[in-house]
């Protein structure tokens, strides 16, 4: 029975499904790391992985055997995946299967900051509509979307975007011609021309903070903030600063810079929709995602080509 060595929380569904055809071993939050690696390391032949949590290069390297590391999720930024093909690792994750609901969920933070659909809510449940009726929210048709990283999920909520009204422009590592949105050659000039501006594009240490003070300046007073991608990319504590000052107008934020942890000032923000990393937290997605999880490793341990490799790293 071949050898995994699991360091990411894992659905039931999936784990069952995986110990029934391979020897898992446990090393999400290890008691004794060294114990374990000193007792099983050299067997192991495969690692699950996760979007937050996958293995870096000292324990890709320590594993001599290892021959593919499997992600439960279209981000690898947790992954050392560098680390990893430079040991002739292949990397797998689940790329196309999640896009629909990421892009759903940002859809729906786009319509909930601009309309305060949450703020709404809480005004009515609280009583406050039987003193009177709240405060007027932002029309989207015609406002100005700017999207950072037109990847596959940036480019579904464009599609969703469009029939709302919205006009969409973004910034990507180079522009992509075959599209009929405007492309601006820096983060800093799409934010002065967006009403919206959402993150869709990868994490990772190249893309840390890129989202600063000065691009919420040029977003401006009246312009929203989505992320759903991951938290690191927006500089959080510029974030709060900018909702504090109401140097922008509010935020819909499903991922978070050190996340569980959220920051406490914007749990108090009526302007702020916060959910708890759900982009993709779907029955129908999370199986799907499964089964390629599954079918990566299958296809490994058969001696055929990977569904889903993670592309060469520079």
């Amino acid at each position: 029975m071949i050898d995994l060595l699991q360091v990411s929380p894992l659905p039931p569904f999936l784990l069952e499904r995986l110990q029934a055809e391979y020897r898992v071993h446990d090393f999400v939050d290890p008691k004794d790391a060294d114990k374990l690696l000193d007792e099983v390391g050299s067997r192991i032949r495969g690692i699950l992985a996760g979007g937050m949590k996958g293995p870096n290069a000292n324990l890709i390297n320590r594993l001599e055997n290892l021959e593919i590391i499997a992600s439960f999720s279209v981000g690898y930024d947790a992954t050392d995946v560098v680390a990893a093909h430079a040991r002739g690792v292949i990397v797998t994750h689940t790329p196309e299967v999640l896009t629909g609901d990421v892009a759903d969920l940002a859809m729906t933070f786009i319509l909930m900051t601009s309309r305060r659909i949450g703020e709404s809510e809480r005004f009515l449940r609280s009583g406050k509509w039987l003193k009177g009726r709240m405060d007027l929210g932002t029309t989207i048709k015609g406002k100005r979307l700017g999207i950072l990283g037109l990847g596959r999920i940036g480019k579904a909520v464009a599609r969703r975007a469009e029939a709302f009204g919205l006009q969409i422009q973004y910034h990507d590592i180079k522009p992509l011609g075959d599209l009929p949105y405007r492309s601006y050659p820096t983060l800093v000039e799409l934010a002065e021309v967006s009403d919206i501006l959402l993150v869709t594009c990868e994490g990772g240490e190249a893309n840390r903070g890129i989202v600063n003070a000065e691009v919420l300046d040029a977003l401006g007073p009246n312009g929203f903030l989505i992320n759903t991608a991951r938290g690191p990319i927006i500089d959080q504590p510029a974030l709060v600063k900018a909702l504090v000052e109401g140097r922008i107008a509010g935020a819909g934020l499903d991922v978070f810079d050190g996340e569980p942890e959220v920051p406490a000032e914007l749990l108090t923000m009526e302007n702020v929709v916060l959910t708890p990393h759900i982009a993709s937290s779907t029955h129908e997605t999370r199986r799907a995602m499964g089964d390629l999880v599954y079918d990566n490793l299958k296809a490994h341990f058969s001696g055929k080509p990977v569904l889903t490799p993670v592309p060469k790293q520079v």
